[in-house]
C-alpha cells in the first residue's frame, strides 16, 4: 500500500489540497502530514523518521505554510512539488522545482519552462472537483448568477467591477466574501448560471470554478480565449463564452430566459466533468504516472554543489517572506560559493525592501 509524506500540516489541506488528500485516502493511500510546531526549515530526515513507515513519495503542496525542509536534494525517496498557480512568479517556481524529482502543474502551457530548467517530465493535471459535495437531491436555484472566488487585489479589478454592475440587474450570491468549500458547493447548486471572470494577469484562467460549477449542474459562462478547449470542452456544447465584457448582460438574460438551452448545456458539462474531471480520477492518474517512472530521482539539485542548493532554499524563503530563514540560508552560502552568495544577497535585499517580514509561528492556526 502506498504511503506519502505531505510537507504541510493537516489543517493546511484545504481546497485543491483537500480534494487530492481525500481522493488519495479513498484510493487506500496512507497520508502523513507534519506535526504542529514543525519549523519551516525542518530536517527532512527527521520528518521521515516521525512517520510510522517509510513513505514511498514526498509531496510538497502549494499552501500558506512555507515548509521547505533541508535534505530534499539528498533523500532517497522521490519528491513531488505541486504548482497550483504556475502563472504566478513562474521563473521562481522553476528555480524551486529543481529541488524536486517530479513537478505537477494545475494549468496548461507551462511544461516547457520546467523541462528547459532540468525537470524532464512535468505533469499537467488540471483542476478538478470533489464530487461528494455536489451530490444530493435537487435544490431550488434561487441565484440567477453566482461567483465564488477572490475579489480583493489589483489582479481582480475587472471581476469586482463586473460583479458590482451585474448585482444591480440580477439576483446574485454574496460574491464579495469568501465561502468555505461546503458553502461554495451549495451556492453553485442553488445557481442557474455561474460566471467566471478571470484574473486580470491570467485571462485564460478558469481555476477550479469550471469543474465546481458544472458538477453543480449550473450553466458555466466564461471568457474566451480560455483553458477549457485544452480540457476537451466545446463552446455552446459544455459551456457558453463571451469575448467582450459588454456581451455578458445579454448572454445572462438570454440563457436565464431559455431554460431548455441552459439545461442542455449545463447537463452536458456536468456529465463530462463527473466522468473526466474529478479528484478521484486525478489521484488515479497521478499515481499511475509516478508508478510508471518507478523510483527514479530526477531532481537537478541532486547533482549541485551545496552552495547552489542553499541558494534555491534562500530563493524560496525570500519569496515566502520568511526572511529569517532566508538569512540563515545566506549565512550558509557566504563561506562557500561567491556567485551564489552574491545572488542570495540580491534576493534578500529585494525581499527586504518589498515585503514586511512574515511572523514565523508554526503553532499559530491558519486563518483564511
Amino acid at each position: 500500500m502506498t504511503s506519502i509524506l505531505i510537507l504541510c500540516r493537516e489543517d493546511n489541506l484545504t481546497w485543491v489540497n483537500a480534494g487530492y488528500a481525500r481522493a488519495l485516502r479513498r484510493a487506500g493511500v496512507r497520508l502523513h502530514c507534519v506535526p504542529w510546531g514543525t519549523p519551516f526549515n525542518a530536517n527532512l530526515h527527521e520528518l521521515i523518521e516521525q512517520c510510522p513507515e517509510k513513505p514511498d513519495y514526498i509531496f510538497h503542496p502549494e499552501t500558506d505554510f512555507p515548509l521547505l525542509p533541508w535534505g530534499l536534494a539528498e533523500v532517497d525517496i522521490p519528491t513531488v512539488i505541486f504548482h497550483t498557480d504556475p502563472y504566478a512568479y513562474t521563473h521562481r517556481r522553476v528555480r524551486w522545482s529543481r529541488l524536486f524529482d517530479h513537478v505537477v502543474l494545475l494549468h496548461f502551457g507551462f511544461e516547457d519552462c520546467f523541462k528547459q530548467a532540468g525537470n524532464p517530465r512535468p505533469m499537467t493535471l488540471a483542476h478538478a472537483v470533489d464530487v461528494e459535495y455536489f451530490e444530493g437531491p435537487p435544490i431550488e436555484r434561487v441565484f440567477e448568477v453566482s461567483s465564488v472566488g477572490r475579489t480583493e487585489g489589483e489582479n481582480y479589478s475587472t471581476r469586482r467591477e463586473m460583479l458590482t454592475e451585474l448585482s444591480a440587474a440580477f439576483r446574485t450570491n454574496e460574491w464579495w466574501r469568501r465561502h468555505p468549500y461546503e458553502e461554495m458547493a451549495m451556492t453553485y447548486r442553488a445557481s442557474k448560471i455561474v460566471l467566471n471572470i478571470p484574473r486580470d494577469d491570467f485571462p485564460v484562467d478558469v481555476s477550479l470554478r469550471f469543474a465546481e460549477a458544472m458538477a453543480a449542474g449550473a450553466l458555466f459562462i466564461t471568457r474566451l480565449p480560455s483553458e477549457l478547449p485544452s480540457l476537451g470542452f466545446e463552446e455552446n456544447v459544455h459551456f457558453v463564452a463571451f469575448r467582450e465584457r459588454s456581451e455578458v448582460p445579454g448572454l445572462l438574460r438570454c440563457y436565464l430566459k431559455d431554460e431548455k438551452a441552459r439545461g442542455r448545456i449545463a447537463e452536458a458539462g456536468r456529465e463530462k466533468v463527473l466522468r473526466e474531471h474529478t479528484y478521484n480520477r486525478r489521484a488515479k492518474t497521478l499515481l499511475e504516472l509516478l508508478g510508471r517512472d518507478g523510483c527514479r530521482l530526477h531532481a537537478p539539485a541532486r547533482r549541485w554543489p551545496e552552495a547552489r542548493v542553499h541558494l534555491a532554499y534562500l530563493d524560496f524563503f525570500s519569496a515566502q517572506r520568511c526572511l529569517e530563514h532566508a538569512w540563515l540560508e545566506w549565512r550558509k552560502i557566504a563561506g562557500g560559493g561567491l556567485r551564489e552568495a552574491a545572488a542570495g544577497a540580491a534576493l534578500l535585499l529585494r525581499a527586504w525592501t518589498r515585503w514586511p517580514r512574515r511572523q514565523v509561528n508554526a503553532d499559530a492556526p491558519h486563518s483564511s
